[in-house]
């Protein structure tokens, strides 16, 4: 299938707020932004690489990760210097989850809060291993058909 995309969706109570704080922590650059009348801003967009996070306001009853005291949800973003971009993240007030450490699996990276909780896992490839290596498997090609039980007896 063509044309299908994975985008976050991820909700704060200030979205202003968030998109001023991305944008210094990680560089995301904002694509579009949807002022209420009130003057909250209720929908964003920012781009990362070729991806794009969008970024909305809660309706009632939502409660951020920092409130509830658990993550939610890990999102994953692919950066070319994990150490600098840490670094970066934490002088811009990322709370630390996990700092940079080399992965079996050929990544390094590291984890942080944004200031509602959310956590951002940074993480930089620094060589390719099969994941055979490092104790997972690989699942077939798309276009293999798995194997079925043989009619005959």
């Amino acid at each position: 299938m063509t044309g299908q995309a994975v985008t976050p969706y991820v909700l704060y109570r200030d979205v202003a707020g968030a998109l001023a704080w991305l944008s210094h922590a990680f560089g995301f650059r904002e694509t579009l932004r949807f002022t209420e009348d009130d003057g909250r801003v209720s929908h964003a967009e920012m781009e990362v690489g070729s991806s794009t996070v969008m970024l909305g306001q809660p309706g009632g009853g939502f409660r951020n990760p920092a409130e509830l005291g658990v993550a939610t949800v890990l999102l994953h973003v692919s950066v070319a210097d994990v150490d600098a971009q840490f670094k970066r993240a934490v002088s811009a007030g990322a709370g630390v989850v996990r700092e940079p450490a080399d992965q079996s699996y050929g990544d390094r990276n590291c984890a942080v809060t944004d200031p509602e909780g959310h956590q951002w896992w940074l993480a930089q490839t620094l060589r390719e291993v099969s994941p055979e290596e490092w104790g997972a498997t690989s699942a077939p090609p798309p276009d293999t058909e798995p194997s079925r039980p043989s009619d005959e007896a």
